[in-house]
């Protein structure tokens, strides 16, 4: 048995390089993994319904709802927001959560 001193220059040994190289990719490997398995769209796992909407207001705005095995993926015509129509009444949204739809012209009391 060798003993080594302070002042010896290490032996290069290339199967050590080799061995970093594994170790770098089992990280990059590891690290894809768990990319993938925190995406709901990708989890095969994941049995709750996922909607995904990118962009949302504009008009390259695409929705991808996934139901179980199913997914579908709807992109906007463009036009949002256009077209013919009137305001039809006041929608208001109470402490409680819920929502209080009052059509246009609606009279206070409820009566004629």
């Amino acid at each position: 048995m060798a003993i080594k001193l302070l002042h010896e220059p290490d032996s290069d040994d290339p199967i050590l390089s080799v061995v970093n190289l594994i170790d770098i990719f089992l990280v990059i490997i590891a690290a894809l993994l768990i990319t993938v398995a925190q995406n709901p769209l990708l989890n095969p796992f994941n049995p709750r319904d996922v909607t995904v909407i990118t962009d949302p207001g504009k008009p390259n705005m695409e929705i991808v709802v996934k139901k179980g095995e199913k997914i579908e993926r709807y992109k906007a015509s463009g036009a949002i927001g256009s077209g013919d129509g009137e305001k039809a009444g006041v929608a208001y949204r109470m402490k409680d959560g819920s929502i209080v739809y009052v059509p246009e012209g609606a009279k206070a009391g409820g009566g004629p």
